[in-house]
């Protein structure tokens, strides 16, 4: 990745922003619609097709008028280059400065665009290398790979389904106080004893401890283990 690392700088912190948001949605697999792409950056449909456009003249995408846009190869490694930054802070943030996971997300944000390669280093080599940020998702290697983490939601387990939480979801703090709250933080064992019937919640045992996790919380955590899961 030592091309893309030098290649980075040379790209404004909106398009990189693009390029990360194109790879969430599975862009380096798929065609991402616009409209698609627009909704994860919040912003309009026109203002999307006017940066592909530019991203495109780059190299970084691939865009076809029907189908939408795709991260090309040299695309895909830039963005992984920007993951990478981000969860290795986020990890950096809560495990060294002793933020909450609800809280990390935004700092990783601003900061992501303007470590060096020289303080990403010291950074993993100071967490002592780690393969997942704190939310449980997989860090990229320097090299580009990434990690699968097999894991599915809570909300597809049954009753008597002994579990491992592997993965929350980062995208609203709000919900991410909730699933601490209720100390479903990645790495928490717990025993299924109702799956949702109906929209119901799931209601499991950490420990001696019961608790009710809400359908909607129960879809974003997810699980290793069980006969479901």
């Amino acid at each position: 990745m030592v091309a893309e690392q030098l290649r980075r700088h040379k790209f404004t912190q909106a398009q990189q922003d693009y390029l990360k948001a194109l790879y969430q949605l599975e862009g380096d697999r798929r065609a991402v619609p616009t409209n698609e792409l627009a909704q994860r950056l919040r912003i309009s449909a026109a203002s999307v097709s006017e940066m592909v456009g530019r991203l495109s003249e780059h190299g970084l995408v691939a865009h076809d008028r029907y189908r939408g846009q795709q991260l090309t190869e040299e695309g895909r490694a830039l963005a992984l280059e920007l993951v990478r930054h981000h969860r290795l802070l986020e990890m950096f943030l809560v495990q060294i400065l002793g933020y909450g996971l609800d809280e990390v997300h935004d700092e990783a944000e601003r900061l992501e665009h303007v470590i060096s390669e020289r303080m990403e280093e010291r950074i993993f080599e100071l967490l002592g290398r780690p393969e997942l940020d704190p939310h449980g998702h997989a860090i990229p290697s320097r090299e580009g790979t990434v990690r699968t983490v097999d894991a599915r939601p809570l909300s597809q387990c049954r009753a008597g389904d002994e579990v491992i939480v592997r993965v929350v979801s980062d995208e609203d703090s709000k919900r991410l106080r909730e699933i601490q709250r209720r100390g479903l933080v990645p790495g928490t064992r717990l025993s299924v004893v109702e799956g949702s019937e109906y929209e119901s919640p799931v209601e499991a045992m950490i420990g001696e401890r019961r608790i009710s996790v809400p359908l909607g919380l129960a879809r974003v955590i997810f699980v290793e283990g069980g006969s479901d899961c």
